[in-house]
């Protein structure tokens, strides 16, 4: 099942000799359940496309659909409401409430929404990120990895259809980074997730489904173990 699909996306800041194209006729679509990872220098324009398919940035031409709804097609508030409830983000910078515990970091999303968390589905991620020992510890008391384990879950809660990582393991050692990759891995398979992950490190992308690479704003395909 198609759940993200892109269609001849551009995205133009600037004009006349100011002007920088940072996506050109970018095209691609992923099917649900998969792990797919953007790769590129600084500046190619990964980070460009991720935000456009977050709603987070506006594309100067082109079409995003995520479920067959088409994200630029709506009015704004419909937008805001269908991305926070479809659209799990994980941010290099973890982002967490220093004043919440880790279980209070994790349902966030789902009280920000006014919904019931269901418990059992809290302490299955909890389980799953190896966090249920450190469920009251706050931010400040965990490790880098810790934290990012907790932005996952944070990300994981709302069941979104999509997840975009914006350089998850930037933060992070080669170790805990490679973690945090296993976890995303895992919740593609055992969720059903469709996971976008933008990544400079490309010794992380070897057993995904699928490689993007953007260049000067031009999108290349290079494949993947299971594409």
């Amino acid at each position: 099942m198609e759940i993200l699909k892109v269609s001849h996306l551009c995205k133009t800041y600037g004009t006349g000799e100011a002007r920088v194209e940072a996506l050109r006729d970018v095209s691609f679509s992923l099917q649900r359940g998969k792990f797919a990872a953007v790769v590129g220098e600084s500046g190619s324009g990964k980070s460009t496309l991720l935000n456009c398919i977050g709603a987070l940035d506006t594309p100067t031409s082109g079409e995003i659909t995520l479920a067959g709804q088409n994200l630029f097609g709506m009015k704004e508030n419909a937008r805001t409401i269908f991305r926070r409830r479809s659209i799990g983000f994980i941010f290099q910078s973890f982002h967490l409430i220093r004043e919440l515990d880790v279980e209070d970091n994790l349902i966030f999303p789902l009280l920000l929404d006014h919904r019931r968390p269901d418990r059992a589905h809290v302490e299955e991620l909890l389980d799953v990120l190896g966090l249920k020992n450190r469920r009251h510890h706050l931010p400040d008391q965990l490790s880098g990895g810790q934290q990012q384990r907790v932005a996952i879950g944070r990300a994981l809660i709302t069941k979104p259809m999509l997840v975009l990582a914006d350089e998850p393991t930037g933060n992070l050692d080669s170790k805990s980074s490679q973690d945090v990759v296993d976890l995303l891995r895992q919740a593609s398979r055992r969720y059903q997730q469709t996971i976008l992950m933008i990544t400079h490190n490309v010794n992380l992308t070897g057993n995904l489904d699928r490689v993007l690479q953007v260049t000067d704003g031009v999108l290349t395909d290079l494949g993947g173990v299971r594409a």
